[in-house]
């Protein structure tokens, strides 16, 4: 990257330059600008999020601000299901777990609500489950240690 003149460069690939009228290009995804992380920290949080997806019935990946993930809380409220909430704004790793939950699950958003191992979405997906009745269901099916199937994430990169 170049901070002078503007220029933001994405693997030499220009994006956007003060000389030019161009915008973001479609190949820019958000979060691509930031610097990759070192394989420990990685594998770091990547271990932390999967022993609290493994360890709970339900996580729920969050920020206290966001009015979206208070949404998805106020879900589990509603039907008395026990959740475990990871707060990211309140933790020093915070964005590097964010940075491993988008790898996993190709959204970078949160909430990032996991039942029973599976991560199942956001806000939005949480009300639709629970709207159409399945949100519970999938709840009480679930007894620790959860399965945690690599299958399941075909956005990790091993």
């Amino acid at each position: 990257m170049k901070n002078l003149g503007y220029t933001i460069s994405v693997q030499n690939k220009i994006a956007f330059s003060k000389h030019s009228s161009a915008r973001l290009l479609p190949f820019v995804k958000m979060g691509q600008l930031f610097t990759k992380l070192p394989e420990e920290k990685r594998q770091a949080a990547l271990h932390f999020i999967r022993n609290q997806v493994v360890q709970n019935c339900v996580v729920i990946f969050s920020k206290t601000y966001c009015p979206y993930c208070m949404k998805a809380k106020s879900i589990f409220e509603e039907i008395g299901a026990n959740f475990k909430a990871i707060e990211l704004d309140q933790r020093k790793d915070g964005d590097h777990i964010q940075n491993i939950l988008e790898e996993l699950t190709g959204v970078r958003t949160v909430p990032r609500v996991f039942v029973n191992g599976k991560c199942i979405g956001g806000a939005t997906d949480t009300h639709k489950l629970h709207s159409s009745g399945k949100l519970l269901p999938l709840v009480l099916r679930c007894t620790p240690p959860c399965q945690w199937d690599e299958s399941f994430y075909p956005n990790h990169s091993h």
